[in-house]
C-alpha cells in the first residue's frame, strides 16, 4: 500500500505556525460567491484580515 504523505503545519513556537485564511469574494460579472484562500503566518493574521 502507498504511503500517504501529511503536511503539518503546527511547529512548537506558537508564534511560527501558519493560518489558512479562506474568504468568500463575489463575482462582478456572475453574482456568484467564490473562495479565495491564502496562507498567512500566525503574527500577520490580524493584517491580512483587515485587507
Amino acid at each position: 500500500m502507498a504511503k500517504k504523505v501529511v503536511a503539518t503545519l503546527k511547529s512548537t513556537d506558537p508564534n511560527k505556525g501558519f493560518a489558512k485564511i479562506i474568504r468568500a469574494v463575489r463575482s462582478d460579472k456572475t453574482g456568484a460567491y467564490t473562495f479565495k484562500e491564502e496562507m498567512v503566518p500566525v503574527t500577520e493574521v490580524q493584517e491580512a484580515l483587515k485587507r
